[in-house]
């Protein structure tokens, strides 16, 4: 059989990342190309919401963006993905499925029809499986499609109680003009405890003559790259598409093998912040890469972040017990003066702040604006912390010596009668001048993904 085509996007002999809800954002897809995927599938966009948006070009962040009324980001790409990604859209109606094709065209690869999933928010507007029980319907949208943009228009099903059903299902698709149809091994009542039927993938595959991806084998047969090639060749399938595999680690598609969660999620938080991904479902995304580890400290404290670039500092370089901030307070404790002090201003053109922080009579700021108050203080506290010469929390630094506030008070309460030097209220506060180490002027950088750096700056 030789490789149907449409434009330049070939379905044979490829690996992709599967659509899902919540995690097929741009960050997520982007690492997977750079993982190897061949192919990322945006989660599912309904028809109606897109219908009723604005394509804007984003010069700032390099994207195209389709913007709903309420100035909701419903769909984000950039230039990278554009041969490589395809739009999955949920939808019953023929007519509005083509409004929304032809918004998107020059801007993806390909359109998918979501006809396999189950879940209720798919299904009960006539949309997702609910479309397996209507064959005529699952033709009008396909043809309409197939007959008004210049993009390739696949599918995505889930197999029929009966073999004979499903064939005659993936023949009346074939006949449609669709460029590739992918099949989840598993019915519409079936879920991931479930085995995937190989053997009714393979029985689809030798049917059509069209590219026929195989899809449902994460749980049990696919847990490294070498994994795709076996379940191939288990459903004899011309391709393999994988949902939660890449989810919970997406270096599943690279050929050296899995990378450590860790590095996974440095590298996911670079596109994060890059293209300004919403920090929820950032926050959402690295849950599932930490899978049980989400209760740890490092899943708390994820948590507990704001914004992507909090997420960052706080569990990329500021991974321990202490924030910038709680370094700088538990020194001045420790040294016995004046906690620090932040004045924190925003501006008004584009509602950016910028702090600064006065210790010991002396003012630090960063010269950067930042996305929020909580993030602009941590960057003023940075540039004290290194201007003066002391550990700020980063990954190997070590042990700074210096004990929380609520270490403190168990450590007191344990030992009732013991004098607490850096916190006694009669302690005096002395000046900084007569801190042994000299102040130092900051030798390093603190660098975002993105590659801006916070610069010292006494005031």
């Amino acid at each position: 059989m030789t490789a149907r085509t449409v434009g330049s996007l070939c379905f044979r002999n490829i690996n992709a990342l599967a659509p899902m809800v919540r995690v097929g954002t741009l960050p997520m897809r982007l690492l997977a190309l750079d993982y190897g995927a061949d192919i990322v599938y945006s989660e599912e966009l309904i028809d109606i919401k897109m219908a009723q948006c604005q394509r804007v070009v984003n010069e700032v962040l390099e994207t195209v963006d389709f913007v709903a009324p309420d100035e909701r980001v419903m769909f984000r790409t950039c230039k990278k993905e554009k041969e490589h990604v395809v739009l999955q859209m949920g939808t019953a109606d023929p007519d509005r499925a083509l409004i929304v094709a032809r918004l998107v065209e020059n801007d993806v690869a390909a359109i998918d029809i979501n006809m396999g999933c189950p879940k209720e928010y798919s299904t009960k507007g006539g949309m997702g499986a609910a479309l397996l029980s209507n064959p005529d319907q699952i033709e009008a949208i396909l043809r309409t499609l197939v007959n008004g943009v210049s993009k390739p228009v696949t599918c995505k099903i889930r197999i029929l109680p009966t073999l004979e059903e499903t064939v005659s299902l993936v023949k009346r698709i074939e006949g449609t003009g669709v460029s590739a149809i992918g099949v989840h091994g598993r019915l519409k009542d079936e879920r991931p405890r479930h085995p995937v039927h190989c053997d009714v993938i393979k029985a689809v595959s030798q049917s059509v003559s069209i590219p026929v991806i195989a899809n449902g084998g994460s749980l049990d047969l696919i847990k490294a790259h070498a994994d795709f090639e076996e379940f191939r060749k288990a459903t004899g399938a011309s391709s393999v598409m994988v949902a939660r595999a890449a989810m919970w680690n997406p270096s599943v598609f690279r050929s050296q093998g899995l990378l450590a969660v860790e590095e996974v999620m440095k590298e996911y938080l670079k596109y994060a912040v890059r293209y300004d991904n919403h920090a929820f479902n950032t926050k959402y995304c690295l849950c599932q890469i930490l899978r049980e580890k989400v209760e740890s400290p490092l899943g708390k404290q994820l948590l507990s972040a704001q914004t992507n670039e909090e997420i960052w500092y706080t569990l990329r370089e500021y991974p321990g017990e202490f924030s910038p901030k709680m370094f700088l307070l538990e020194w001045s404790r420790k040294e016995n003066l004046e906690q620090p002090a932040y004045e924190t201003i925003q501006r008004s053109q584009d509602r950016a702040f910028q702090s600064i922080v006065t210790m010991a009579g002396k003012k630090y700021r960063s010269t950067l604006w930042e996305k929020s108050k909580k993030f602009a203080e941590q960057a003023a506290a940075i540039v004290c912390l290194r201007v003066l010469g002391l550990p700020e929390g980063r990954v190997g630094e070590g042990h700074s010596g210096l004990v929380g506030k609520r270490k403190r008070e168990e450590k007191r309460k344990d030992s009732p009668n013991e004098e607490d030097a850096t916190v006694g209220c009669e302690a005096r506060k002395r000046p900084l001048s007569e801190n042994p180490a000299e102040p130092r002027a900051s030798s390093g950088a603190s660098t975002l993904p993105n590659g801006v750096t916070h610069k010292a700056s006494a005031v």
